[in-house]
C-alpha cells in the first residue's frame, strides 16, 4: 500500500469519526434531562461500514464502466459497489439513475455522511458521483488516469460542478 493512499484513508477515517463523536455528544446534549441515548442511537453502524468499504479502495484504479476493483471502477460503478458491499444495497449501475434513488438532500449544510453527492463533470447534469464523508470531503473515482481518491467539495472545481445529493442510508 502506498505512503499517500495510507495517509489518505488514515486521514478520511479520523475525520469520519471524529465528526461522529462530535455528532453523539450533540446529541447527548440535545436530549430531554435524565433521557438516556442508546449506543444505536449515537452511532449509524451502517454508515460507517459504508465509509470504511469506501476508504479501503482509495487508490484503485479509475475504469470507465468498471464495476470491480480487480479491474477498475467509475464513480457509478464504486458507488454500486460500495453500497452493496458494505450495507447489501442494490443500486443503479449509471450516475444518473443513482440520481433518482434516495431522499434528495436540498441544502448542502443537511449532508451526512454516506449521502451520494453529485456533479455536473461532462456538460451535463449528474455525471458524476462520490460518496460524502464529512467535514466537506467526498471520495470519488475521478477520470481516466486517475485512482479512488478523497477529495475537498469547497475546491473551486467542484463549487461550479455541484447538482445536488440524495440520502440512501437510513439514520
Amino acid at each position: 500500500m502506498s505512503y499517500r493512499k495510507l495517509l489518505a484513508i488514515l486521514f478520511s477515517a479520523a475525520a469520519f469519526f471524529l465528526g461522529a463523536v462530535g455528532a453523539a455528544h450533540a446529541a447527548e446534549q440535545a436530549s430531554a434531562p435524565g433521557e438516556e441515548i442508546s449506543f444505536l442511537d449515537r452511532y449509524t453502524n451502517s454508515t460507517q461500514d459504508l465509509i470504511l468499504a469506501g476508504l479501503e479502495l482509495v487508490g484503485i484504479n479509475y475504469r470507465r464502466g468498471g464495476t470491480h476493483p480487480d479491474s477498475g471502477l467509475d464513480c457509478s460503478g464504486f458507488v454500486q459497489f460500495v453500497f452493496r458491499n458494505a450495507l447489501g444495497k442494490l443500486l443503479p449501475r449509471t450516475t444518473r439513475e443513482q440520481s433518482k434513488v434516495g431522499d434528495v438532500i436540498d441544502d448542502k449544510n443537511e449532508l451526512k455522511p454516506g449521502d451520494l453527492v453529485f456533479f455536473n463533470t461532462m456538460r451535463r447534469a449528474f455525471s458524476h458521483v462520490g460518496i460524502y464523508l464529512g467535514d466537506n470531503r467526498f471520495m470519488h473515482a475521478p477520470r481516466t488516469g486517475g485512482e479512488i481518491r478523497v477529495e475537498d467539495m469547497s475546491q473551486s472545481y467542484w463549487v461550479k460542478r455541484y447538482n445536488g445529493a440524495r440520502r440512501i442510508v437510513e439514520r
